[in-house]
């Protein structure tokens, strides 16, 4: 249909995409979720062996504010990993897919995308080591229907209600997260274009000691795909229909980056 059918004679054009979305959102038909945990000092930052190399945890220097360096702004430096708090993870991350994207050149596209989420909170809290399985996923899609080519699948595990305690988020390296045959089978087999979870890290906090080691990495990344981490607030999501807007800074040779995680979706009528 172009323009001109969709034109009521001698009336206004039909309202197009953007205007329905902000229709959408004025009105209260559609809901708009951060899935975002704020970034500060106290955020908890994932711990490597001592010999190897330390991610930065967030810190901050200011360089003025409203005093004698500077009387009308405040301003800070920034010191941080780029795999920070709520954060992207490019291709280039991983071993797996140095030959492909880093986090400047993921085409933008693919940065606007359907998400759907599984609902593992029960069995995570039963059972913090507990592994989502590939049955898990089929399960789901007896229920939900396939899952979304090119979109993101989205672990809601509860595990973001441990955000503000550090040593609670890492629980000493054992935190729930994806069995290697699922993570290789969902890489490898499925159309989703990437990961997202609750945790520090993509993989489950034991997954140094699996083969391979740190497998949603190793698969994810090998299949140019993508990873979000320490999402929240996917307890108000639908099961599917949320539209996910992911917006990592675009650094040049950058293997991921901090970013910003917004879910548009349509509430359910009453």
């Amino acid at each position: 249909m172009t323009e001109a059918d969709a034109r009521a004679p001698g009336g206004p054009p039909a309202p197009g995409l953007p205007d329905q979305l902000l229709q959408g959102l004025a009105s209260g038909r559609l809901r708009i979720v951060d899935l975002t945990a704020p970034l500060h000092e106290q955020t908890p930052m994932i711990r490597l062996p001592a010999e190897r190399g330390q991610p930065w945890p967030f810190s901050r220097e200011p360089i003025s504010r409203y005093d004698a360096k500077g009387p009308q702004v405040y301003w800070n430096n920034l010191r941080l990993c780029e795999h920070t708090g709520t954060h992207f993870d490019a291709p280039i991350h991983w071993l797996s897919g140095r030959a492909f994207d880093d986090v400047s050149q993921v085409p933008v596209r693919r940065l606007v995308a359907p998400a759907v989420v599984i609902d593992l909170e029960r069995e995570a809290g039963e059972d913090p080591a507990f592994l989502l399985e590939r049955r898990h996923v089929e399960d789901w899609i007896a229920r939900h229907g396939a899952l979304p080519e090119g979109g993101w699948l989205l672990l809601r595990s509860g595990w973001s209600r441990h955000g503000q305690d550090p040593e609670a988020f890492l629980n000493g390296g054992v935190t729930p997260g994806v069995h290697p045959l699922c993570a290789q089978w969902l890489a490898e087999q499925t159309a989703i274009q990437g990961l997202g979870v609750e945790t520090v890290g993509t993989d489950a906090g034991q997954a140094g000691g699996f083969e391979p080691a740190y497998p949603c990495h190793w698969f994810f990344h090998g299949a140019n795909k993508y990873g979000l981490t320490q999402l929240r607030h996917l307890a108000e999501l639908p099961a599917r229909g949320a539209l996910l807007i992911v917006a990592p800074l675009p650094i040049v040779g950058g293997s991921g980056s901090p970013c910003r995680v917004i879910a548009i979706f349509e509430k359910e009528a009453p």
